[in-house]
């Protein structure tokens, strides 16, 4: 567990989706969120989406998933991704509509993540204290 928490906290940015249960994410998806560390979505990127047994519950998306990342401070994307069993079944417009949204979402998605700077690694043995510093001594 401890690895998939630590490459969620690494990751450039992060894709979440959910099933729609009763309106609202899972409840086992929430249940990952609350293991995350405190600070792990702090400035980064997210896109979420869900898919649900109708287009009704694309509310879930703006009312119950958007709140939750803007609590932990994450930069949410404009476009949220829903998808419903008429995006599947519906034929060729259907499926475009979904691959449309999809793609407005990833362009959102790739562009907050490139306008950010990568992380400072600070490495505390590029720059030793000498061994004479460190008994008292002046070098």
């Amino acid at each position: 567990m401890e690895r998939v928490l630590d490459a969620v906290a690494h990751a450039d940015g992060l894709i979440a989706v959910t099933p729609i249960f009763n309106a609202s994410y899972s409840g086992l998806f929430k249940s990952f969120v609350d293991v995350l560390p405190k600070e792990s979505l702090v400035d980064k990127p997210v896109l979420i989406a869900a898919t649900g047994g109708t287009a009704r519950h694309s509310l879930a998306l703006e009312h119950a998933m958007r709140p939750l990342f803007a609590h932990l401070r994450a930069v949410v994307v404009p476009t949220a991704v829903f998808a419903a069993p008429e995006d599947w079944g519906g034929g060729a417009t259907a499926q475009g509509s979904l691959a449309a949204r999809i793609e407005r979402a990833a362009a959102e998605f790739a562009v907050e993540i490139e306008r950010r700077e990568p992380p400072v690694v600070v490495d505390p043995f590029n720059e030793p204290t000498p061994f004479s510093e460190l008994l008292g001594g002046s070098s």
